[in-house]
């Protein structure tokens, strides 16, 4: 039987390792303060960023590079690119109802609706009715963020650009349209209008492992003042279906209904 002399010992131990995770939490999850007058006055100073915006005909996936040219990647995420398309398995995740996650959630033809608060931009986007939240309360992004579709982004006003970076982002997303990342992809956005209702987005991914440089996309996004956010259920009359092997298809003779499961 233990003495009582090493149970407490054992007992210290315990609290110490506790109170050594505790801030850890806390600066992973700082508290926001209730916003003052002044804060929301603050508000109006800033660009007019509130609405709905859709990306514009066109104006999807504009590169700084050449025409048609991808990421460039390095040998490794190459041939993990090729892999993953050779086994047509790209698409899987969405057609399993599984959002896009960064950085492809922000190009999807559905629109999306900002919303500017005190500490905190954010989006709502309709393609899976997906929200995104970019934290301007001065916090940093956090050295071990939890692993989520959309990451962890923090944002910051440069005087009239919204500059964000995001991090730590779920292994089912993907860098581009068929292209995986590792755990050390990096997204830096910069918000900016180019006239009252038009929206540019340049995107600049970093991926040391994945990228041999950093791969830079323009969008524009058009302000629809009259618009507001539809209801969007994937679920509903869905009849893509992912067989054994990874392979997606659609169901033809089930209109209207829920997906059938295929053997």
């Amino acid at each position: 039987m233990k003495s009582t002399r090493k149970i407490l010992f054992e007992l210290v131990v315990v609290l110490l390792a506790l109170s050594a995770i505790a801030p850890l939490a806390v600066a992973q999850n700082p508290t926001r303060r209730a916003p003052t007058a002044a804060d929301w006055a603050a508000l109006a100073k800033l660009p007019d960023l509130t609405g709905v915006w859709e990306v514009a005909l066109g104006g999807g996936r504009n590169r700084d590079v050449a025409p048609n040219a991808g990421p460039s990647l390095t040998p490794e995420y190459a041939a993990k690119r090729d892999a993953l398309r050779a086994s047509a398995r790209e698409d899987n995740e969405t057609a399993n109802c599984l959002p896009a996650g960064m950085p492809g959630i922000m190009g999807q033809p559905y629109p999306m609706e900002f919303l500017i608060t005190p500490g905190k931009v954010t989006i709502v986007i309709e393609a899976y009715t997906q929200v995104r939240h970019i934290y301007t309360d001065g916090r940093t992004l956090p050295e071990d963020p939890d692993l989520k579709f959309h990451g962890t982004s923090v944002g910051r006003w440069e005087g009239d650009t919204l500059v964000v970076d995001t991090v730590g982002f779920s292994p089912l997303t993907q860098l581009d349209r068929g292209v995986p990342h590792s755990e050390k992809m990096r997204i830096a956005e910069r918000f900016r209008l180019t006239d009252p209702d038009t929206m540019n987005i340049e995107t600049t991914i970093t991926d040391s492992e994945a990228l041999t440089t950093p791969y830079t996309t323009n969008r524009t996004l058009k302000r629809h003042r009259n618009w507001t956010i539809a209801e969007y259920i994937c679920e509903e009359n869905n009849r893509n279906f992912v067989d054994q092997s990874g392979k997606a298809g659609v169901i033809l003779n089930n209109p209207g209904g829920y997906p059938q499961k295929k053997d």
